[in-house]
Order: structure tokens, then sequence, then C-alpha cells
């Protein structure tokens, strides 16, 4: 397996295929780089260099104790985009991924981005506070971190068979292994690190992240997510950065990568062609 050690000794693994322009792919929480198996495939197929990592703490890399934080994966990438001499990259996030790739390209990808996508993502910050009144109260939160300290298992198929993907809603066409997919990736990390990733996902403040991102950045978000509201998210982070495209899906939800790759994909390639 590929890998390198940070420099406080982790071990980050990663998916590094083909040639051309890359495309570094940031997962969702507690996921890891195959949450990503649509986009890579796809667009290793239309002539990308495509690298997908699995976050400390999560999928392949080490089970972390310390360090589970946005300013340390952010490090984590720029440690990796370093290793893999990273050029002219497009980097693609998707829910605490994206939060991921606005502290990476605003604190560290200078000369080395050039387009930022944001999926579903985190930005600007999803806890509820008083200059945020309209996140998410932490008691929502706080039951995350319960639920995994009781019973990870149950918790993380109850997220995948429920509000992640939509599945949940009348008429949904569920897909059993979809389900099976996004536990077994979940359950391939460690507890700890998934804990303290709740924190980071869902109190990070990316607000000055995005008003310096000085690159193109497409922000994608369904309006059936239930996962990250795009009220709080997507259309505040639309507006914070100075050179962004909001494209919201209807009816879409949180997971829309996986449900819906053709779609996302294509509109994905279109941005990364455009001007």
């Amino acid at each position: 397996m590929d890998k390198i050690t940070t420099r406080d000794g982790v071990e980050i693994y990663y998916k590094d295929w083909g040639s051309g322009q890359p495309i570094v792919f940031h997962h969702g929480w507690p996921l890891s780089a195959d949450d990503w198996d649509a986009q890579m495939i796809y667009f290793l197929s239309q002539g990308y260099r495509v690298i997908a990592h699995d976050r400390r703490g999560h999928g392949r890399s080490s089970q972390t104790h310390s360090g589970n934080d946005m300013d340390t994966y952010a490090a984590d990438v720029a440690e990796l985009a370093a290793h893999l001499d990273l050029r002219d990259a497009i980097h693609v996030g998707h829910s605490t991924g994206g939060g991921e790739v606005a502290r990476y390209v605003a604190r560290h990808g200078k000369g080395r981005v050039a387009k930022a996508v944001l999926i579903g993502a985190v930005p600007p910050v999803m806890v509820k506070s008083a200059t945020n009144p309209g996140g998410l109260p932490i008691e929502v939160f706080d039951g995350f971190r319960a639920g995994l300290a009781a019973n990870r298992a149950q918790l993380y198929r109850d997220v995948a068979s429920g509000p992640f993907y939509g599945f949940n809603r009348p008429n949904a066409k569920v897909s059993q292994g979809v389900i099976d997919n996004w536990w077994r990736q979940g359950m391939m990390g460690g507890a700890k690190a998934h804990y303290d990733c709740i924190k980071a996902f869902s109190e990070t403040d990316f607000t000055e992240d995005l008003q310096s991102i000085a690159v193109p950045v497409l922000i994608m978000h369904g309006d059936d997510d239930q996962i990250v509201p795009i009220e709080n998210s997507a259309m505040r982070a639309a507006k914070l950065v100075k050179n962004g495209t909001l494209k919201v899906y209807p009816g879409l939800p949180h997971g829309m990568c996986t449900t819906n790759p053709e779609v996302i994909n294509r509109d994905l390639l279109a941005f990364i062609k455009s001007n």
C-alpha cells in the first residue's frame, strides 16, 4: 500500500492513479478514500491523475489518538501534496472533506492549487452559536458522540440506512450495498479519532479560510441534505468566497456523489475544464 509518514509519525494511506492534471479527493466522516470510487474511476477514464487519501484516524491510516483537528488534517494534506509534488491540482472535498479542502487551500495551497470544489460541505461552521444562529444545536453533535461511544457499529448503520443517502425518504431507492459499504468504511477507522472528528467538523469556523481563497471554487449541495443543511452551509459559503459558483441539486441527499454520480461527475468535469 502507498503511505507517507507525517512529521509526527502518523501513516497516511493514499491512492494515486493515472497521469495528467491531478484531482485530489477528500472524504467525509467517518469514511475513507473508498467513498470516491465512482469519481476516481470516472476521472481516471477522462485522462486525469486521481488521488485520494484516508484522513488520519480513518480507513487504512494510523488510528490516531491525537491531532484529530482541522489544522492537522490540512497539514497532513500539505505533506502529501509535497511528497507527490502536486501542481495545478483540483481539490474536491465532501462534507468534512470540504472543510479540509478549505483550510488546506487557504493555508497551504498557494502555488499548488488550481481550483477547489466543496460538495455537501461543512463550511463556514455547523454548530449553532450567538454568531451563527442558523447552525445546528450542540445537542445534535453530542448525540453523535454519545451514540459513537455507546455502540459505534449501530450508529453507523443508522446513519447510512437513513439520512446520509436519503434512504429514509418516501419512495427512496435503497441500496443495501451502499449501506454496507458505508458501514465497512466507518468501522475500518479508529473510534477515538472519529469521536474527536465530530468536534472538528462541527465546531471549526472556516469563515476566514473561505474569504482568503483566491482560486475558483465550485460549491455543490443537495437541497434535501439532512446531514449538512444547505441554508447554513452552501448558501453562506457562496457569499464568502471571492470567485465562487453555487450549484444546488433539487431533492438530492448528502451522499449524492454515490447516489447520483452521473450528475455530479458531469458537473465536476465541466467545472474542471472551464476557464
